[in-house]
């Protein structure tokens, strides 16, 4: 029997990840987890310089390397020379981590029609999109793993970045961004049925509040109230994401596809707060 180390269940020191998104927010927390822990990681964004910014930062803080990419996920032409670029320098593709995404708040009477296209391509359609493009690559880390018989014991990952709107009616105009996230919780449940058997595994990741961009202005006007009304009474930290990110990604989340995790303190099961 083999010693069960930390380090042997929760490693990722020398795989290859691509993290949609990285140069800001939970992308980032996500990169700086994955360089911290000795992973070769590439990150992309839309804005260049954020991005190139953004690897520099992280390169000074691990023991792993931070690559940037940029890229416009909306438009098809760049994901496609997103992941010719990738394979120019890489064979295989442990992790693909698909971030990137956007929201859009406005009154249900003045919705715009605009709001649903841009939000469900980007949120639902080019992570089908980028996942399908990147197969070879993550194939290519499946038959790479150590084997029992012909099955992998650290399958590739595909981890999708989720929202816990999409599990539950949230209390704000966020219709699109809503929509689409339960959408991608049941890609991602779709893409796992049919990926295990290449020796992928896809998971989602239903978010709740985290220090982000896109939640900036909630946190700024609701901050107190939504600490106070969920049972651990915080907003999430880097820990959390990067915590649940390794292991789903390490030898101790190898035997886990197809799961949908709520990460929000408990957001989604609001009891009765108790009295003293």
């Amino acid at each position: 029997m083999s010693s069960l180390t930390a380090d042997r269940l929760f490693g990722v020191r020398g795989k290859v990840v691509l993290i949609t998104g990285g140069s800001r927010g939970i992308g980032k927390m996500i990169a700086n987890g994955f360089v911290s822990n000795g992973a070769k990681v590439y990150i992309c964004s839309r804005i260049e310089k954020e991005c190139k910014a953004a690897a520099k930062e992280l390169n000074a803080l691990g023991t792993g390397i931070c690559i940037a990419l940029s890229a416009d996920l909306q438009k098809l032409s760049d994901v496609e020379r997103l992941v010719n670029e990738l394979s120019k320098h890489e064979k295989m593709l442990h992790v693909l981590v698909n971030n990137a995404g956007a929201t859009w708040a406005e009154e249900l009477d003045t919705y715009p029609d605009a709001a649903f296209t841009k939000i469900l391509m980007l949120n639902v359609q080019r992570v089908f999109t980028l996942t399908q493009k990147c197969l070879p690559l993550l194939r290519a880390a499946a038959r790479a793993s150590e084997m029992t018989g012909n099955v992998p014991n650290d399958p590739a990952r595909v981890i999708n970045i989720g929202s816990v709107e999409g599990e539950g009616v949230p209390p704000r105009n966020t219709y699109a961004y809503s929509a689409s996230k339960a959408a991608l919780h049941h890609l991602s449940r779709h893409l796992a049925g049919r990926l295990g058997w290449d020796g992928i595994t896809s998971n989602t990741i239903a978010c709740g509040p985290f220090k982000s961009k896109m939640m900036a202005h909630t946190l700024r006007t609701q901050g107190d109230a939504i600490k106070s009304t969920r049972p651990l009474q915080r907003i999430g930290e880097p820990e959390d994401i990067v915590g649940t990110v390794l292991f789903l990604c390490s030898r101790a989340g190898a035997y886990v596809n197809g799961a949908t995790i709520a990460l929000d303190g408990g957001g989604l099961v609001i009891g009765p707060k108790p009295t003293l």
